[in-house]
Order: structure tokens, then C-alpha cells, then sequence
């Protein structure tokens, strides 16, 4: 696969990541993420799910917390693409929470580490940009 085709497939990939998201179903987020995944937020705070249920529970607890807080729908923006041979890159993208009038609640910047599987990336490990 061509440097262009991997950015394609990674945008694509964080397109079909903002559709999951307004389901604001752990399941449905979920089953872009391969197990065990790992997500590293700070030092102080790393995670390793070991199943597709544990990666679920964890989105669910998320996606409830923006909810709460007014979040309706998310939107990246400033996306940076490497690709690592033909079957995996890193994408990089800012986060944005959105309420109902798309007023940005909340931003942050993330790093996935994803891989091909049956023709579609998916993430095996993640980075929250620590401030």
C-alpha cells in the first residue's frame, strides 16, 4: 500500500471512529480496537484491556462521562499520518467534544498505533498528548 492509500485508510478509519462515537455505544467504539489494547494517558495512568468486553466497559464509562457532561457528538482535526511499512501506521489526530449547538466542550490530542486486519486498520495501542 502507498504512503497516499495509508493516509486514506487511516482518515477513513477516524471518519467511521466519529459515526461509532454518536451511537455513544462502548460496543460499537469498541470493535475498532484489537485486544489486548493498550492506552497510555500519563504515566501515573495506563490501561491494558485484555478483551473485547473489558475495551467495551471501558468506552461505555467514557462515552457516559461526555454525555453527562453535554457532549453529543465529536470531530477531528490536524491529522498527522506515518506510515510504519504497508500494514501499519501512526495517526494523530486532535479531539474535539461537541454539545448540541457544536460548541467545543473539550480538546485534546491523541496518537493510535494501528495495524490492518481484514482490510481495515484498527487500534492496538493509544497516547494521550500529556499538557
Amino acid at each position: 500500500m502507498s504512503p497516499e492509500e495509508v493516509e486514506a485508510q487511516v482518515r477513513t478509519f477516524f471518519d467511521e471512529f466519529v459515526e461509532a462515537f454518536r451511537s455513544f455505544d462502548g460496543k460499537t467504539i469498541a470493535r475498532r480496537y484489537l485486544t489486548p489494547y493498550l492506552a497510555f494517558h500519563t504515566a501515573e495512568s495506563t490501561q491494558v484491556f485484555l478483551s473485547a468486553d473489558e475495551t467495551a466497559s471501558y468506552f461505555q464509562r467514557i462515552v457516559d462521562e461526555y454525555y453527562a457532561k453535554g457532549c453529543r457528538a465529536c470531530r477531528y482535526k490536524d491529522t498527522s499520518v506515518s506510515a510504519l511499512g504497508s500494514e501499519c501506521a501512526i495517526g494523530t489526530v486532535t479531539w474535539e467534544l461537541l454539545a448540541e449547538d457544536r460548541s467545543v466542550i473539550s480538546a485534546w490530542r491523541e496518537s493510535y498505533n494501528l495495524c490492518l486486519v481484514e482490510g481495515r486498520f484498527m487500534v492496538f495501542a493509544s497516547t494521550d498528548h500529556a499538557a
